[in-house]
């Protein structure tokens, strides 16, 4: 199967791009203008966005600025917006407002809605005889879900232990959530194009003698849910295949009950628990060039560095020995770097020795700054 972040990246960086192609409101197809970009979302789709894609892949595309739709903005009447938001009558509102008037803040507006909207609000966006001409297209990009690691994406639901599993379930809320939770792995399988079996753990004991306890029933009432969402894909979504093409297994924690009381010996489990990380993002010290003070620097440790991408799952005992082999064979392969290397003989590096082969083989920076990074860690 495809990697889910990797489906989601590229899903987000072709919508962003120029020369994309959408299908307007009056039915025809046009082109957007490869000039200068404004684009614009709410809190939860930049995290849609943050999660899959790296500033760098937004630029690229030809955007200009981001803006939050809730933020007060410049208007730039002589530039197009492109809207990623959720299908909210909130942020529809917000859309309708930014475009009224005989000075909308956009030129034009395309307009990409994170999961499907009520026909009320298509409606709603029809009549208005000023806006209308100004929306060039509308469309559901079915991106909900926070794709943080190349096979792995989770659907923010910060509240569902509680309002799932609490001792005082409130049913209204838990239905709610379950809703949510669904229709966000939903747009997981329509971004991906799949249509899986849903198959589910049901609760132990459903006669009718025997009450049920609502936990009990969260995997089978999410698995109809999720279900729900995908059968309405099958006849709205284009190429959405029509038979399965996979399987969706939905379970909950009592399945594995010791997992979450047992503490992970991997590098990445280490790394959390004793690194100050801020989501992926690490900041290290690093000496400076010019013999002043240590700076700090910020690094990513996600799937784009290879050497935490090897390592991360390992054992940390593992990630050691793997990481010692690395920094050997590097020095080994590298006949300059094994001239600068004081310690050639034991085969050994240490963190300090690694910046100084950074500053003195900068043909060499970009892999002996990756292995200094790892080696300090793993040091801490």
């Amino acid at each position: 199967r495809r990697p889910t972040r990797r489906t989601a990246s590229e899903r987000l960086c072709v919508f962003l791009s120029p020369l994309l192609i959408v299908a307007p409101l009056d039915g025809r197809r046009r082109r957007l203008c490869a000039a200068a970009i404004v684009l614009i979302m709410d809190k939860f789709t930049v995290k849609v966005m943050s999660n899959a894609c790296k500033m760098a892949d937004i630029t690229n595309a030809g955007v200009s600025l981001v803006e939050d739709i809730y933020k007060k903005r410049q208007p730039l009447p002589t530039m197009d917006a492109i809207y990623f938001i959720q299908p909210s009558k909130e942020n529809v509102v917000m859309l309708m407002s930014d475009m009224a008037g005989k000075k909308p803040l956009y030129k034009k507006a395309f307009v990409f809605f994170s999961s499907p909207i009520a026909r009320e609000l298509v409606v709603y966006i029809r009549e208005d005889a000023t806006v209308s001409p100004r929306i060039v297209g509308l469309c559901e990009l079915n991106l909900e879900y926070f794709a943080f690691d190349r096979q792995g994406f989770v659907t923010d639901n910060e509240r569902v232990l509680e309002e799932l599993f609490g001792d005082d379930v409130n049913y209204n809320k838990a239905e709610a959530c379950l809703k949510v939770m669904a229709a966000r792995v939903a747009t997981a399988f329509a971004s991906m194009r799949e249509l899986p079996f849903v198959r589910y753990r049901a609760a132990k004991s459903l006669d009718a003698n025997t009450m049920t306890a609502y936990r009990d029933l969260i995997p089978t009432k999410l698995a109809a849910k999720v279900w729900d969402n995908l059968t309405k894909y099958m006849t709205s979504a284009v190429d959405f295949p029509q038979t399965e093409t996979c399987e969706l297994l939905i379970l909950d924690r009592s399945i594995d009950q010791i997992a979450p009381v047992i503490h992970e010996w991997t590098y990445d489990a280490m790394c959390r628990d004793l690194l100050n990380l801020e989501g992926n993002k690490y900041v290290h010290e690093v000496s400076c060039k010019t013999g002043g003070p240590p700076v700090k620097k910020e690094v990513l440790l996600d799937e784009h560095d290879p050497i935490w991408f090897e390592l991360r799952h390992l054992h940390i005992a593992d990630a050691s020995i793997r990481l010692h082999k690395k920094v050997t064979n590097f020095v080994t392969k590298n006949k300059a770097a094994s001239f600068n290397h004081s310690s050639r003989e034991s085969g050994e590096l240490s963190t300090r020795e690694l910046h100084k082969m950074v500053q003195s083989l900068p043909q060499y920076s970009e892999q002996i700054e990756k292995l200094y990074l790892h080696v300090q860690i793993a040091e801490k």
